[in-house]
């Protein structure tokens, strides 16, 4: 806090008046870096939209099921068999029967875990190891699949099955605190992923972990066995399946076994041209298209207020809340305006359509005037009418195999949004991976730079412009005392000739 001086001048407002001409080159500067900011983040804002077009649309309308024009129904025993029709399911009609499902390989305590001097089943996922026994080891071992897990006597059932699970042993151990049984199984179906217990000797070894609760590996080891299912096609022939899970593909449909069937209760399967699932997914992608292509020319068409640059800390005091928010909408209005990357990504947009325009036409998909900046329109009459009579065709528009003269949309378009993600990175240090707005930035951007360029600048320019007002306000404190020494001289002068 600095105090006036006796003369009666208001220094304070004297330096705050001739520093307001020495802050304007500091003013410019951090206007410059808030436009800078500002920009950055609308670059973010169109980087999160790209990536979810990109990875959460485009990804997903690729995927087989997206354009399946097959749909399959199980009429019968509907709970014993889920059925689902690929692409090319070959319409057969099915009836099929359950005989057996598959089952992994796995153990089981025979009966539930007790603590040491009880009779019945009363252990919990709290219960340590040492509780299971009068006389407790400090540690504990099994050997399952090649891996070697260790327990502590204090370890609690629940910290048994978190290390058993991320052994990397390839089972999946669990506790069933009513029942009191403790179970492993292995991860996946078939022979070939059997548990596999070593390391155990006759008698068992004190520190044995599966001795301790009650596990014969010899006996209680149950091998993986394979599902058994008896299919029946239309004209009476029929074929009995084993597959090692419960689920099998039988005429381009995927079974998925449920349950067993009892005998003359069969599920039977039919399947029929469906293109509602096509349409929708089409209907999808149109919408998504048309978010993003108008969402890039409103930003590179965006109107820019050149006379409405950021507000200084000074400006915003003398404001009210209703007005900075006004004067700051339009100077972010047109951050974007006729940006390179935003302009090449409408275009590569444009081209992937335009490559495919004459067979888009032909199933009823066109580009709106041209004033609507490449919008897509659906006639949905005639694209049913396309999946219908061939879909197939229909589906290679879209899905057509990537890197090939005949590739799809779906891929092309995924290809040329990769590209303006590197970019955007590039240039604004924003994440190709995550949408989240709030994410940070990599500083090694282009504008990164930039603006480490500018708070030095602004932090350099701080530190000159407090050396000048202290000199300011030193100048006037010596003012102050000269004119404070003249007033004593001339009191004492005047008192002297009186």
């Amino acid at each position: 806090m600095r105090i006036n001086g006796f003369s009666g001048m208001d220094v304070d407002s004297m330096v705050k008046s001739l520093m307001t001409a020495q802050r304007a080159p500091l003013d410019k500067l951090n206007q410059q870096k808030q436009i800078l900011e500002w920009t950055r983040d609308s670059y973010r804002e169109i980087n999160s939209k790209i990536i979810d077009f990109n990875t959460n649309k485009l990804k997903e309308f690729n995927k087989s099921g997206s354009m399946n024009t097959q749909l399959s129904t199980v009429t019968g025993n509907t709970t014993a068999v889920k059925a689902e029709a690929s692409a090319n399911a070959t319409g057969s009609s099915m009836s099929v029967e359950v005989t057996q499902l598959a089952k992994k390989s796995y153990l089981q305590t025979g009966q539930g875990l007790t603590k040491a001097g009880s009779t019945k089943p009363d252990a919990t996922l709290n219960t340590t190891l040492e509780q299971l026994t009068d006389t407790p080891e400090e540690t504990y071992e099994l050997n399952i699949n090649g891996k070697k897990v260790t327990f502590l006597k204090t370890d609690t059932i629940s910290a048994v099955i978190g290390r058993i699970n991320s052994s990397d042993a390839k089972v999946t151990a669990s506790f069933d605190e009513i029942s009191g049984k403790f179970s492993i199984t292995a991860r996946d179906f078939g022979a070939a992923n059997n548990i596999n217990i070593t390391g155990e000797t006759v008698p068992p070894a004190a520190n044995s972990f599966l001795n301790l609760i009650k596990v014969n590996p010899s006996t209680d080891v149950k091998t993986a066995t394979n599902a058994e299912v008896k299919i029946s096609s239309s004209d009476g022939s029929s074929r009995t399946y084993n597959p090692e899970g419960n689920s099998l593909t039988v005429n381009g449909v995927v079974l998925t076994l449920m349950e067993t069937t009892t005998a003359g209760n069969p599920s039977v399967i039919s399947t029929q041209s469906d293109p509602k699932k096509a349409i929708d997914s089409i209907k999808a992608f149109v919408e998504s298209y048309n978010d993003l292509i108008s969402t890039l020319a409103t930003k590179t068409g965006e109107q820019k207020y050149r006379d409405f640059p950021p507000l200084t800390s000074d400006q915003k005091a003398n404001m009210k809340e209703n007005e900075i928010t006004a004067w700051e909408a339009k100077a972010k209005s047109g951050l974007l305006k006729n940006d390179d990357i935003l302009s090449s990504t409408i275009s590569s947009m444009r081209e992937v359509i335009t490559k495919k325009l004459g067979q888009l036409s032909s199933i009823g998909i066109t580009t709106g005037q041209y004033y609507e900046n490449g919008k897509l329109n659906i006639d949905e009459e005639k694209l049913k009418a396309a999946l219908t009579s061939d879909p197939d065709k229909v589906v290679s528009i879209f899905q057509g195999a990537k890197g090939t003269a005949d590739s799809g949309i779906f891929s092309d378009l995924s290809e040329k949004m990769g590209g303006t993600l590197d970019k955007l990175v590039k240039k604004a240090g924003t994440s190709k991976f995550s949408s989240d707005v709030n994410s940070s930035y990599k500083e090694e951007s282009v504008m990164g730079k930039q603006l480490k360029y500018y708070n030095k600048q602004i932090a350099d320019l701080q530190n000159r412009l407090e050396d000048i007002e202290n000199r300011y306000y030193k100048q006037f404190t010596a003012m102050e005392q000269a004119m404070t020494k003249y007033q004593s001289q001339s009191s004492s002068l005047f008192g002297t000739s009186n």
